[in-house]
């Protein structure tokens, strides 16, 4: 296979990038597009006149296409992928992947006794930043991780069918479980809905891991400044991800407090602090969603299992659903059980085949 035919579904928000990188790839053809909005068609036919336009995404199962990507509302994504999958496409799915485990689930089976490549778009997965902070974390240098806290805030987009932990939340739940893993075994979360009484638009997502390490997630439309920053602090060192940076995205800190040996009387409680350099590693910027677009690509033609694949996009439902019952039963620890994600680069298990929808 030396070009992949893919068709994009929605061009709203994320869908014109989408359709750009996969455009601008060398090994894979966009082919079509389609969206319900007439005006969203009529612009993108005049930056790429050779789309096929459509508002039925069903046009797409004509057009011997290889892939396509699912770019619309979460409400969407289920419905529109599992009709996908069932006539025999790979798909890249925006997240979440579904809006509970049980469609998360299917849409896995589908893919697997197909022989498809299910991955969903958790472009932070494919950030070189975020690369860099797994390396320090799994090389030991920052020492033993104690807590992870990520917030994610901004002022908008108001979500008319998910609330602010939904729609935020999963970019840095994926985020903890590529840098820590999938063993989190429980999760509280408590909110606010200021704006709309049923809708909430402030959460703070607590959640536990089988390490012993902790992770907080603030997630929210309603704040001034648009931050996106996750702090990992160890017992060797402290690092910082700011994503709004634009050149010094991870700053190490040499800090640090050690605990006394054991004393009996208040007097001899003295902890030692450490306040030691700060250090700006360099990153390499590469687009993370061109990477991302890129990865799903190869998986395809080398049919192999892909980095964000269909049980991380299930584990972070799984995840969300939690903290959402808790959210709304007087944030109660919920327990949860992750599944075990298969190997990434793992060959396909089977070949695929052709099944009617």
């Amino acid at each position: 296979m030396n070009t992949l035919r893919v068709g994009v579904i929605g061009s709203g928000y994320w869908g014109p990038n989408l359709i750009r990188n996969f455009a601008e790839l060398p090994n894979a053809e966009v082919v079509a597009v389609a969206d319900l909005n007439p005006e969203r068609l009529n612009n993108l036919q005049a930056r790429y006149p050779d789309l096929v336009l459509t508002a039925d995404y069903r046009s797409l199962f004509a057009l011997d296409l290889a892939a396509v990507v699912v770019a619309t509302p979460p409400h969407t994504h289920y419905a529109i992928t599992r009709d996908c999958l069932l006539h025999g496409l790979h798909v890249l799915v925006e997240k979440p992947l579904a809006l509970n485990s049980l469609e998360s689930q299917e849409l896995i089976e589908i893919a697997r006794v197909n022989g498809l490549v299910l991955m969903v778009g958790h472009t932070f997965e494919y950030n070189n930043a975020v690369l860099e902070l797994r390396r320090l974390i799994d090389g030991g240098e920052i020492g033993d991780v104690y807590y992870i806290d990520a917030v994610r805030v901004n002022l908008g987009l108001f979500q008319p069918k998910l609330n602010a932990m939904w729609d935020l939340a999963p970019h840095d739940i994926s985020i903890l479980l590529y840098l820590i893993g999938h063993d989190v075994t429980s999760v509280s979360a408590t909110g606010s809905a200021c704006v709309f009484d049923s809708i909430h638009d402030i959460v703070y997502m607590n959640l536990t891991f089988g390490s012993g390490v902790t992770a907080h997630i603030r997630v929210s439309w309603l704040d001034p400044n648009k931050t996106r920053r996750i702090t990992v602090v160890g017992s060797k060192k402290m690092v910082v991800y700011d994503d709004v940076e634009t050149s010094e995205k991870i700053k190490i800190y040499d800090k640090g407090v050690e605990r006394p040996p054991y004393t009996e009387t208040f007097d001899d409680f003295q902890c030692s602090y450490r306040s030691g350099n700060v250090h700006i590693p360099q990153i390499n910027f590469t687009e993370p969603l061109r990477q991302e677009c890129q990865h799903f690509v190869d998986c395809i033609i080398n049919r192999q299992v892909p980095r964000s694949n269909g049980v991380v996009g299930l584990n972070v439902v799984k995840i969300l659903e939690a903290a959402d019952w808790s959210l709304h039963n007087g944030s109660v620890q919920q327990m949860v059980q992750l599944l075990p994600v298969p190997e990434v680069g793992a060959a396909l298990l089977q070949q695929p085949t052709q099944q009617a929808a």
